[in-house]
């Protein structure tokens, strides 16, 4: 196997782990995902099939799209990290609005339409990073590894 079918496996593989293990998380850990963390999992699923297409027959543009794929989730997981540390809002389907000044018509409103799982509440961490967090970081790396098959 030459240099780039490895990258694009490693690439492709990585990014078949990642997807993996959120699937674990929510399966076999019981946590399921907001609205933020399905978003993430949209780039790994076309970074897997371009991965593998590009595997079996090389060529930039599935190296470049499946890049684009993990970047994009990586992407998406740095703004779910800020949605989770408060240092923005998240979309209004995704995270709770401020109740101050509803009636409670608007309230019951509010409370019937929020999320059963919200994008600003972390259920896991590791060394203070959430799964957002990890996958921001991992699908990055990953991003790279397709830059460089991009270069070979």
């Amino acid at each position: 196997m030459n240099s780039k079918r490895a990258l694009i496996a490693l690439g492709t593989a990585g990014s078949a782990g990642l997807l993996l293990g959120a699937l674990g998380f929510q399966y076999l850990g019981d946590m399921p995902p907001c609205k933020l963390c399905y978003w993430q999992r949209y780039g790994h699923v076309l970074a897997l099939v371009a991965g593998v297409l590009a595997f079996w027959k090389p060529n930039k543009f599935l190296i470049a799209l499946a890049g684009l794929g993990v970047a994009s989730s990586s992407v998406v997981g740095g703004y779910h990290t800020g949605v989770e540390r408060k240092w923005w809002e998240g979309p209004n389907s995704c995270t709770s609005g401020s109740v101050e000044g509803l009636t409670p018509e608007e309230l019951l409103q509010q409370i019937m339409n929020a999320p059963l799982v919200r994008c600003d509440e972390v259920p896991w961490e590791l060394f203070t990073l959430s799964m957002a967090s990890w996958n921001m970081l991992a699908s990055g790396a990953l991003a790279l590894i397709f830059v460089a098959a991009l270069r070979r």
